[in-house]
């Protein structure tokens, strides 16, 4: 009689997958801090912080899809979890890449869309960090 043993260890999120995860959130965060202080102040200069740290973000957020993409096709990381996590992470994406364009026009112009998507796009993205982090860890047992 063959026994199976399960790993005692849960499967984890890639370290380098979560660092691009991790990186994305303070970075879209800050855009939109950078918005509200925008509204708050009339400095141009706080539109220019947001563009800036959105770039960013959409840099790492589109690093953090590619690996989740990657992840999804794999046989053993498939599951609703990883799906919903690569759904979350286009979402951001595509909506953090509207609101660079928004962010492209002059400061006045931007607002208020721009601070609307900003929050948008931030509270996404600390959703789908909180979904990428308990993707693998909740699936215990197969």
């Amino acid at each position: 009689m063959a026994a199976t043993i399960d790993s005692a260890y849960p499967r984890t999120l890639h370290p380098v997958h979560a660092a691009l995860l991790a990186f994305s959130v303070p970075l879209f965060l800050g855009a939109a801090l950078s918005d509200f202080a925008y509204l708050s102040s009339y400095q141009v200069q706080w539109t220019n912080f947001a563009s800036w740290l959105m770039a960013g973000g959409l840099v790492f957020c589109g690093f953090a899809l590619l690996w989740a993409i990657v992840d999804l096709l794999r046989a053993d990381r498939r599951g609703k979890r990883a799906l919903l996590l690569v759904l979350l992470l286009l979402a951001t994406w595509v909506l953090g890449f509207i609101n660079a364009l928004i962010h492209s026009r002059d400061a006045w112009g931007s607002m208020p869309a721009g601070l609307i998507l900003s929050a948008i796009v931030a509270g996404l993205i600390l959703l789908a960090t909180w979904i990428g982090f308990a993707t693998f860890r909740a699936d215990r047992t197969r």
